[in-house]
């Protein structure tokens, strides 16, 4: 009976044995790895101080600062037309005319109602003067009781229906005379001078061609007359950038048709809406979708041949900062916490702030755990630390490090493959040589 629970007991325990040999088994496995894994090649900069510039890069067209669009406000026939694209002209100087007859027309209809109607009206004055002699006549005859009362409210009707009539002349005379201002007027708009001083900038109709006027909907555009002495680049940046956008900033302008060649400018005017802004409308179209855009005015300070349409490019500077701790701008990454022996959320508060986070709640925690955190890796010799930090502006080669890092720290700066993707916590590293300031740039994206 002993023998038997002697058995029994051994076999229990066999697979507690077998378990605990198969985890010293694998940590050995693990140890070995780890010793005998490859080191990652590398290249380290020093954290340094310098002066940085952000700059936001922004596309758009050089327009002229004035432009004026001519449209005609009557319709008519083009009888003369006596200026070309690209002409340089004055103001005051003739641009179109329109045929005018049917307007000339409009004009002797006009001033013969106004004729009649002052005619009109001298008739009703003589009709009204001769009432008010009549009442007084009557008058009299009727304070000596030589009239009835009957035939005295008769001529007081009369003398009343006489003002009347002169009043309601008057008023026949004041519509004649606004219609024959209106016809007037009219007759005028055949003849269209230019507003500014400027170059025919664009021509869209020739001579002989019809045209509508402005009057009751959108007009025929017959030209764009432009003043090309004053220039400015008319670009389009994001939501997210437009909010550092002000006037007077500086800007550094790249037109194509000007190779190695960059221009001065200074922001002049920022969009208070998005070009592509949709009012009232909640519908789920394409033109919803697309990226939102704010035009942005920038003065070109230097006068060139420049034409309107040209391409152009603008490097805005919106921030600046003086004395910054900075690193080379590929040097940060992101890292979830706890992939491949990253640190942990709470390490990383630790590591930044100084002190230990806050308690949060299983949501906040689960919500936390998945946000990528920005990171560069610290040289310690032969092994790397991933060390959260936070960052501030950045140029095209360093961004600003405001916390996290100390200044003469060496940081990896390459390579671009071993930063983005093959370095974790505590990974073995070997130098190749320390990078230059600014280190190898990452490949495009």
């Amino acid at each position: 009976m002993s023998t038997t629970l002697t058995k029994r007991k051994s076999r229990r325990r066999w697979p507690w044995v077998l378990l605990v040999l198969a985890l010293a088994g694998g940590g050995y496995g693990y140890y070995r790895q780890r010793n005998q894994e490859k080191p990652i090649e590398i290249q380290v900069t020093k954290a340094s101080r310098r002066n940085l510039t952000e700059v936001i890069v922004a596309n758009g067209r050089v327009q002229p600062v004035v432009q004026v669009k001519i449209s005609p406000e009557v319709s008519g026939e083009i009888i003369e037309l006596p200026v070309k694209e690209g002409q340089a002209v004055k103001k005051g100087d003739l641009l179109i005319r329109i045929k005018p007859d049917l307007y000339a027309a409009s004009r002797r209809s006009a001033e013969a109602s106004y004729k009649a109607a002052l005619a009109g009206k001298a008739q009703s004055a003589a009709s009204l003067e001769k009432a008010d002699l009549e009442l007084k006549r009557n008058e009299a005859l009727f304070r000596e009781k030589l009239i009835s009362e009957t035939l005295h409210q008769d001529f007081l009707t009369s003398r009343a229906i006489a003002a009347a009539a002169y009043d309601s002349a008057s008023h026949q005379v004041d519509v004649a005379r606004a219609s024959l201002a209106r016809s007037e007027e009219d007759l005028a708009k055949t003849i269209i001078y230019s507003p500014i001083t400027g170059t025919v900038s664009k021509l869209n109709s020739q001579l002989g061609e019809r045209v509508v006027g402005t009057a009751m909907m959108t007009g025929t555009e017959i030209m764009v007359v432009a003043d090309l002495t004053e220039m400015e680049a008319r670009v389009e940046v994001g939501e997210m950038d437009v909010v550092l956008m002000q006037p007077g900033l500086k800007a550094q302008l790249e037109v194509d048709a000007f190779t190695a060649r960059k221009f001065n400018g200074r922001i002049t005017e920022v969009a208070n809406s998005s070009k592509n802004s949709l009012v009232g409308s909640s519908s789920g179209s394409g033109s919803s979708q697309d990226a939102t855009r704010f035009e942005v005015r920038i003065r070109i300070e230097e006068k060139d041949a420049f034409r309107p349409g040209m391409s152009v490019t603008a490097e805005i500077e919106t921030r600046y900062r003086t004395n910054a701790l900075t690193v080379p701008i590929q040097s940060v990454t992101t890292r979830l916490p706890n992939s491949g022996g990253s640190t942990t959320n709470a390490a990383i508060t630790t590591a930044a702030t100084g002190s230990a986070p806050p308690p949060a709640s299983a949501m906040d925690r689960r919500k936390e755990g998945n946000k990528p955190q920005e990171v560069v890796f610290v040289f310690n010799g032969t092994q790397v630390t991933a060390t959260p930090v936070k960052r501030g502006i950045s140029d095209d080669t360093f961004v600003e490090i405001t916390e996290g890092l100390s200044e003469g720290q060496e940081v990896v700066s390459g390579s671009y493959k071993a930063i983005s993707r093959e370095l974790r916590d505590d990974s073995k590293v070997k130098l190749i040589s320390e990078a230059a300031p600014g280190g190898s740039k990452p490949p495009g994206p």
